[in-house]
């Protein structure tokens, strides 16, 4: 992600958080996100167990539909 991207992320991570975890409990998955932390670089997300590949899709998609962020100079793992 871009800087900009980061800070616009960041200013909602709380919001975020709480959102991706409905996503992920909708899909019956065991994993909860605990927080969401940033530097220059990347935004990281701290879950509670290790992810699953479609937990990974599920967190990916969220972001990538997130209204504040430009998708154009995003990238994930």
């Amino acid at each position: 992600m871009s800087n900009d991207n980061i800070i616009k992320f960041m200013n909602n991570s709380s919001l975020h958080v709480a959102n991706i975890n409905r996503s992920l409990k909708n899909a019956k998955s065991e994993v909860l996100v605990n927080f969401i932390c940033s530097d220059i670089a990347c935004v990281t997300v701290i879950t509670n167990k290790v992810v699953a590949q479609s937990d990974l899709y599920i967190i990916k998609n969220y972001i990538k539909k997130v209204d504040d962020i430009d998708t154009i100079n995003f990238e994930a793992p």
